[in-house]
């Protein structure tokens, strides 16, 4: 499966949360498949929920958001998130753009908690980077 998400952002966020530690490439990349994973996974949840009340566009809401947040504070570019929402969504349904701001937000929130964990990680492991075994490890231990 590609990644549709950028690793730029991505570091980013890993970087705001990491303090002093550096970043692999690594790190950025297997947070970024993760991400992509998580929202496609809420884009389907949003889609049944859509679907039970008759509708063909996912609307904020559908992601359980109140209200929605303003998309020029988020990292996340907002962009490939409306891809990877329609990753395993059926052709016949549309994401709003309210819907695509909340995803992001859901995921740009979602990747800065597994960013402060591989962080802690990397740290009692004694190193200086945060390195893609710290993502996966995180993972593997909130899931």
């Amino acid at each position: 499966m590609s990644v549709e998400l950028p690793f730029a952002p991505v570091d980013s966020i890993i970087r705001r949360h990491a303090g002093d530690l550096r970043v692999s490439a690594d790190a950025a990349e297997e947070l970024a498949r993760r991400i992509q994973s998580r929202g496609s996974e809420l884009a389907r949840g949003a889609a049944e929920h859509a679907a039970e009340d008759g509708r063909k566009t996912l609307m904020a809401a559908d992601f359980g958001a109140d209200g929605v947040p303003d998309a020029d504070a988020l990292t996340l570019p907002v962009a490939p998130v409306d891809r990877i929402a329609r990753l395993d969504l059926d052709d016949q349904f549309r994401v709003s753009k309210d819907a695509r701001v909340v995803l992001a937000d859901i995921l740009e929130a979602y990747a800065a908690d597994a960013a402060d964990g591989a962080a802690v990680l990397a740290e009692h492991a004694g190193r200086r980077t945060v390195q893609a075994e710290d993502v996966a490890t995180y993972f593997d231990l909130v899931e």
